[in-house]
C-alpha cells in the first residue's frame, strides 16, 4: 500500500484530500494528513478507512524527517515559507514531493540532489501558479508547432465571489488568505509592452489598469503582478515584445482600493500607537492632515481629489471606515487594522459561493495574418468547503500526485508543470472535473 503524506489541511486542501480519499481504495493508498490543528485534519479525513490524521508542526524537524521517511510521496500544502524544510527532507530520503506554491531559490537549489536521488519536486501545481502555466503552455506549444510567432501574451487570474452572491459595492469578498489580499502588489511591478520595459511602483499600481471581458461574465479589470518578465524564459518566449501577468478584479475595485494604498493603510512595517483604543474613524484620520474644522470625510475627499458623493467614497462609507467602531486590536500595524475592518464586511456568507476567473490573451503572426486568441476559464465553488479556490488549487496537485505514484510522470528534479507530458494529462482530467478553458479567436 502506497503512503501519501499531506502536510497542511487548510481550506485550499479540501478538494485535494477528497480527491485522493475517493480513489484510495482503487489505488490502495494510505493517506496521512498532518496539521497544526488535529481537529481540522480529522474533519477532512471524516473517518475514512484509508485516512489518518495527526498533529504536525513543521518546525519540529525530527517529526518532519520521520514522517517524510515513511511516505512514498509528500504533498505540502503548508504556507510557502515552510516548504523548504519539507523539500530538504524529501531530497534527503529520496521522496517525491508536490506543492502548489512558487518554487523558491532555496528549493531550486535542490535540483542536483533531487536528480541524484531520482525523485521529483514538482512545484507551482495550484491555480496561479499552476493551471495558468499549463493552460498557457498548451496554447504556446500549439502555436509554435504551427509556425506562429507569438508577439503578445497577457495572463491574469482572480479569486472573486460568484455573480449570484456578488451583493456589495466592492464586488469582492475574501476567498483566500485576507492578509495576502491586503499586502498584494507591494514592491515594483514590471512587464514589457511593445519592446519597452515598464516599471510601476506600488503607489501607482492600482491606477495602471487594463480592461477585459471574460465569456458571459461581463467586464473585469486587471492590475499587473510583481514580475512578468521572468516568464519569458519559463514559457520559451525570450524575445516576445509584450509580456504581462496580472490580477483580476471587478471594475472600480482597484481605484477604491488605491485609497488605502495612498493613505498608508496597507503598511505592515510599523505599529500604530494605542491601536486598541482607536476607532475606525480615528484610524483613517491618523493618516490625514491635522485639521479640526472639517470632517474626516471631507479631508479624505480633498486629499484624493474626488467628490464626497463619489462612488469611491460610497464604497468607503459602506466599509464603515468613518464609523466610531472600536478597533480593539493591540499593537497592530496599519495593514493588520485594515484587515480587521475588512473582515467584518468581506466575509463569505454561509450560502455564498466563490469564483475563480482566468484569461490568457495571445497575439500571434502566422502566414501573413495576425490573430488574437482568448483562452478563458471560470470556475464557481460548490459550497463553503469545496470552493472554486479549493478545487482549482487542490485538483491539479491531487492529479499530479496520482500520476507520479502510477508512473505517468517520469520527470525528475525540481520541476514546473510546463512540459506537455505533465500538463496534457492533467488538463485533460481537469476538464472532467469541470475546470476547462474556452477559446475565442479572431483576426486583427
Amino acid at each position: 500500500m502506497q503512503k501519501i503524506l499531506i502536510l497542511g489541511a487548510g481550506l485550499s486542501a479540501s478538494s485535494l484530500i477528497k480527491y485522493l480519499l475517493d480513489r484510495s481504495e482503487e489505488y490502495q493508498w494510505k493517506i496521512r494528513i498532518g496539521d497544526l490543528s488535529l481537529e481540522t485534519a480529522q474533519r477532512k479525513i471524516n473517518n475514512h478507512p484509508h485516512g489518518e490524521a495527526f498533529l504536525f508542526d513543521v518546525s519540529n524537524l525530527e517529526q518532519c524527517n520521520a514522517e517524510v521517511a515513511q511516505a512514498d510521496i509528500v504533498v505540502s500544502m503548508l504556507p510557502a515559507s515552510m516548504h523548504f524544510s519539507v523539500a530538504k527532507a524529501c531530497v534527503e530520503y529520496g521522496k517525491n514531493m508536490v506543492t502548489a506554491s512558487y518554487v523558491s531559490k532555496e528549493i531550486q537549489g535542490l535540483q542536483e540532489q533531487a536528480l541524484e536521488k531520482n525523485n521529483i519536486i514538482l512545484n507551482e501545481m495550484g491555480v496561479d501558479p499552476g493551471i495558468d502555466h499549463m493552460s498557457a503552455m498548451k496554447v504556446i506549444d500549439r502555436l509554435k508547432s504551427q509556425g506562429a510567432e507569438i508577439i503578445e501574451f497577457y495572463s491574469a487570474t482572480g479569486g472573486l465571489v460568484a455573480p449570484k452572491y456578488d451583493n456589495n459595492p466592492w464586488n469582492y469578498k475574501f476567498t483566500w488568505n485576507p492578509r495576502n489580499v491586503v499586502l498584494a502588489g507591494q514592491g515594483t511591478s514590471m512587464y514589457i509592452k511593445n519592446g519597452l520595459y515598464k516599471y510601476i511602483p506600488y503607489h501607482k499600481l492600482f491606477q495602471r489598469l487594463l480592461r477585459t471581458n471574460i465569456l458571459n461574465y461581463g467586464e473585469f479589470e486587471m492590475y499587473p503582478n510583481r514580475d512578468s518578465l521572468k516568464y519569458r524564459e519559463i514559457y520559451g518566449l525570450a524575445n516576445i515584445p509584450s509580456m504581462y501577468r496580472g490580477t483580476i478584479r471587478r471594475p472600480g475595485f482597484s481605484r477604491a482600493w488605491n485609497v488605502f494604498v495612498q493613505l498608508g493603510c496597507t503598511d505592515d512595517t510599523f505599529i500604530i500607537e494605542d491601536s486598541e483604543n482607536m476607532t475606525n474613524r480615528q484610524f483613517i484620520n491618523s493618516f490625514l492632515k491635522y485639521e479640526t474644522n472639517i470632517s474626516v470625510e471631507d479631508k479624505l475627499a480633498k486629499y484624493l481629489g474626488i467628490a464626497e458623493d463619489s462612488e469611491i467614497m460610497y464604497r468607503l462609507r459602506w466599509l464603515g471606515v468613518f464609523e466610531n467602531t472600536p478597533i480593539s486590536l493591540a499593537r497592530a500595524t496599519p495593514a493588520q487594522i485594515l484587515q480587521h475592518i475588512l473582515l467584518k464586511k468581506w466575509v463569505l456568507a454561509e450560502d455564498d459561493k466563490d469564483m475563480i476567473v482566468m484569461q490568457h490573451r495571445f497575439v500571434a503572426k502566422m502566414e501573413g495574418k495576425t490573430q488574437e486568441i482568448l483562452s478563458s476559464m471560470v470556475v464557481e465553488g460548490s459550497d463553503q468547503t469545496h470552493t472554486a479556490m479549493s478545487k482549482t488549487v487542490g485538483y491539479p496537485v491531487a492529479i499530479a500526485t496520482k500520476m507520479i505514484l502510477t508512473g505517468q510522470i517520469k520527470a525528475r528534479g525540481v520541476k514546473l508543470p510546463i512540459d506537455s507530458c505533465i500538463y496534457e494529462p492533467i488538463l485533460s482530467e481537469l476538464e472532467t472535473l469541470g475546470i476547462s478553458f474556452i477559446e475565442e479567436e479572431r483576426e486583427i
